[in-house]
């Protein structure tokens, strides 16, 4: 998928004719960070958003304590750091590369005067600001009241909307999380998640490979997750 595909997945992107998307193009900046890079930090001053062209992006919280907290892993076509757009207070999250990554960069003082005679644009982008506030509910609901099993079954199902490819058994999901940040990512131990994972396998759910699942039976894990 070329560039112009991906950016027209965006929410920015997805409520311009040609004309517009063209236009605003020409202020995209392209980024380029590597596996491990830190784009930017929770608690810095933002005033760029980004959409993820190619590869994986983590966002993550730190604890007082040191604990990172796992917020999502975003792909190709989705959108981040849009929120200071409209609340120009420090990052909420820290942005990390997941893989090597290609990002376009667009400048929130390019955006906000392009913005104002659009007002269909900046409906998708609150749109899109809301979705994510429903998806926050919906993490926090599940922490009280879904167990470890679930909530792994379901991050293992949202991956593989982001990600997942069909394969001759089933679908295969290459997430490139390791496992203590999958279990950042549900919010529990290391050892509990694997036991869940573990579970799964013996169950003929899923097979493991590394920093990839290839799920077997989509049903039963959509059942576990609810």
């Amino acid at each position: 998928m070329n560039t112009d595909d991906v950016l027209g997945k965006a929410p920015l992107f997805a409520a311009l004719d040609r004309e517009g998307a063209a236009a605003l193009r020409t202020s995209v900046t392209e980024v380029k960070i590597s596996k491990g890079q830190t784009l930017f930090r929770e608690g810095e001053t933002g005033d760029r958003l980004y959409v993820v062209l190619e590869g994986k992006i983590k966002l993550s919280r730190t604890a007082p304590d040191g604990r990172e907290n796992l917020l999502s892993v975003l792909g190709p076509g989705e959108m981040f750091g849009e929120l200071s757009l409209f609340d120009p207070r420090p990052r909420t999250a820290t942005a990390t590369g997941l893989t090597d990554a290609r990002l376009a960069g667009l400048g929130h003082d390019d955006l906000r005067p392009w913005l104002t005679g659009r007002p269909e644009v900046a409906l998708h982008l609150l749109r899109a600001l809301a979705q994510r506030l429903r998806r926050t509910n919906d993490v926090l609901a599940d922490l009280v009241f879904t167990d470890v099993p679930g909530r792994v079954a379901k991050a293992l199902l949202d991956l593989a909307e982001k990600f997942g490819h069909r394969a001759e058994d089933g679908m295969r999901v290459h997430h490139d999380l390791t496992q203590e940040e999958l279990a950042q990512l549900v919010g529990a131990s290391r050892e509990t998640v694997n036991k869940a994972l573990a579970d799964f396998a013996q169950r003929g759910w899923l097979r493991i490979e590394g920093r990839a699942v290839v799920i077997l039976d989509m049903e039963r894990l959509y059942n576990r997750s609810r």
